[in-house]
């Protein structure tokens, strides 16, 4: 489920390019930064992200997952062994 940035980091970002820009500005500065702010929200929105938490969250899931499928596949190799070893192979059947 996507995640919205965080206000405060998004603000930050708006900050340092602002500060970027020529001094003298005055009110188109502040203009500026409002209307950069709001690109950028938009922006990022549309990219679908999700917070640190989330992908921190999910790469544990994945882990264990493999690590589940890894057991899985050699019991199976183990069973397929056994089977093999277990039983007759199939031949022709004698006429009855």
């Amino acid at each position: 489920m996507p995640t919205m940035i965080d206000p405060k980091s998004l603000d930050a970002l708006v900050g340092r390019i602002a500060e970027g820009l020529p001094a003298g500005f005055g009110q188109v500065h502040e203009d500026l930064r409002n209307n950069l702010r709001a690109a950028l929200s938009a922006a990022l929105a549309r990219m679908d992200l999700v917070s640190r938490e989330e992908f921190d969250v999910q790469s544990a899931v994945l882990a264990r997952t493999r690590e589940k499928l890894t057991a899985l596949e050699a019991k199976v190799a183990e069973l397929e062994g056994t089977t093999d070893v277990d039983q007759e192979p199939p031949g022709p059947r004698p006429p009855g």
